[in-house]
């Protein structure tokens, strides 16, 4: 199914003036009361099915909000990511649209798409992080997709960095992050790719886009 980019950046906005802030920690359960997100395009839609939800499982309703509307902007945004990727010749989609371990092949090359913010659980700079990318990329695969989502796929992240500190919401700029994502296709080789090797034995393939405002 074909998105409208620019659709799906107005929703994605709307989201912006509300605090981003989990208020429980990400897991199977309250992924389940919030897996409504996937049916709602719209802001408003999922608003009302938060409401909804919150009332149906007898839920505190600031934490059912919290949950859902960052479930939804990461799923939306990365829906448009994945969308500029598969739109590039050469760039395949997943053939199995549930298979989480693949979002799509780059010129032969499968890869798990995340865009993240910025982690301030890594404790260093930003500076420091994009010369030392490597280093970076150990901490998101120990750190990020616990349960159900972890694993040790290839992985292509586009972290985005805002100098004001609102990471964030430069997620919702999918206008802008298309030009970024153009330029790095534009450009991609897969001798830079970072070979990473985990003590279980398993190894992957691991690249960053860095989306700086």
């Amino acid at each position: 199914m074909k998105y409208d980019l620019e659709q799906i950046e107005t929703e994605l906005k709307k989201r912006l003036p509300f605090s981003y802030q989990w208020g429980v920690k990400q897991n199977d359960e309250w992924d389940r009361y919030t897996n409504f997100i996937y049916r709602f395009q719209s802001w408003e839609a999922v608003v009302t099915a938060m409401k909804a939800t919150a009332e149906g499982y007898n839920l505190d309703k600031r934490k059912l909000f919290n949950y859902a509307a960052n479930r939804w902007f990461n799923f939306w945004s990365a829906i448009a990511i994945e969308q500029i990727f598969t739109e590039v010749n050469g760039i395949i989609p997943a053939l199995n649209s549930k298979n989480r371990l693949v979002d799509f092949n780059i010129f032969g090359i499968n890869f798990d798409h995340k865009t993240s913010k910025f982690p301030q659980g890594f404790q260093q700079t930003f500076y420091y992080a994009q010369r030392h990318e490597e280093e970076l990329l150990y901490w998101f695969y120990k750190n990020q997709s616990q349960q159900q989502r972890k694993h040790f796929g290839n992985r292509l992240f586009i972290i985005v960095y805002a100098e004001n500190g609102e990471h964030w919401k430069l997620k919702a700029e999918i206008s802008w992050l298309k030009q970024v994502i153009l330029k790095y296709v534009a450009t991609f080789d897969a001798s830079k790719l970072k070979k990473l090797e985990f003590d279980n034995q398993q190894s992957a393939l691991a690249t960053i886009i860095w989306a700086h405002q």
